[in-house]
């Protein structure tokens, strides 16, 4: 009888002639596939480390209230962010406003209530699709529906129809983690609520939909901190590389033709040549990611908050 390897032990197969080489073999294809993946997560933490003090070793002397409160310039000395730091916010809660309640819903009628069909199987992979399509492309479908045929409604080239734009982008990401986070919840919840004499939907906002929301939560600050950092899609649109003045924020100062935002300020000014305008745009850089640490830092808190409820 030949005798049991320890590591095959657990599995009920005895030692082969070929069975420790292959097993063998696996194990250092193991440890050169660890060593590979660890290098390229230090290779990219080491490019993220030499970005980030590049732009907090130029950026940080020049940050100030002034910078903060005052609007572009001509001179680097006088320029600030504030129209853009104001369009960006309004650009954010536009496209949060319409991509946000769309997106989740869609995501629970194709995962909970749509029939497996051949149409939804088709819509599903649409879907999947258009989260690859470049944001250009966005910009072209909004220029043409958002700024020409809805001119009326949107005032055409304005905040109102780049933040439609921007909401379009985003909206295949928030449906795939809306489904992917309804998947993660246990089928026998649905069995449970819906045992005791709950509707389908009843079901779905009572029990499923709280245990999903931290999942569509994460999936939906990652699409709204996309969506924050696009320039090509509002520059189609409309938005302006220089607007020296804020935007209102009522429904006709989304209407305004002329605005702007922190992704174009920076571009423009990294675009100049005096070495002032690129230490100014180093700061530009540093506010917008300040932006995104908080609407993450928000993200964590709120589904932390809600994984702690469950």
């Amino acid at each position: 009888m030949n005798p049991i390897d320890p590591q095959t032990q657990g599995m009920g197969l005895p030692e082969t002639g070929n069975f420790k080489p292959q097993l063998e073999k696996r194990y250092k294809i193991d440890q050169v596939f660890k060593i590979v993946s660890w290098a390229a997560t230090f290779s990219a933490i080491i490019v993220l480390a030499i970005l980030l003090i590049g732009v907090l070793t130029e950026g940080i002397p020049k940050l100030s209230l002034e910078f903060l409160t005052a609007p572009p310039s001509r001179k680097a000395e006088q320029a600030g962010i504030w129209p853009a730091f104001l369009g960006t916010i309004a650009l954010l809660l536009i496209t949060a406003a319409s991509a946000v309640p769309v997106g989740v819903g869609t995501g629970i009628f194709l995962q909970e209530f749509a029939q497996d069909s051949k149409l939804a199987k088709i819509i599903e992979i649409n879907i999947s699709n258009l989260a690859a399509v470049p944001s250009i492309i966005y910009g072209m479908l909004g220029l043409f529906v958002f700024a020409r045929l809805l001119e009326p409604i949107t005032g055409g080239r304005s905040i109102f129809s780049a933040g439609l734009t921007l909401a379009l982008l985003i909206l295949p990401v928030i449906i795939v983690a809306t489904r992917e986070s309804l998947k993660a919840v246990p089928d026998s919840i649905r069995m449970a609520g819906m045992a005791l004499g709950s509707t389908r939907w009843q079901t779905v906002r009572v029990h499923v939909l709280p245990l999903a929301i931290p999942g569509i939560m994460t999936g939906t600050i990652l699409a709204l901190s996309r969506a924050i950092g696009e320039t090509a899609p509002i520059i189609v649109v409309g938005a302006a590389a220089f607007v020296p003045f804020a935007p209102e924020f009522s429904v006709e100062g989304f209407r305004e033709p002329a605005f702007t935002a922190m992704p174009i300020q920076i571009f423009n000014w990294i675009s100049r040549p005096q070495e002032e305008f690129h230490a100014i745009a180093a700061s530009a850089i540093i506010v917008l990611l300040l932006v995104l640490m908080v609407m993450n830092t928000t993200a964590i808190v709120l589904r932390n908050r809600f994984q702690s409820n469950r």
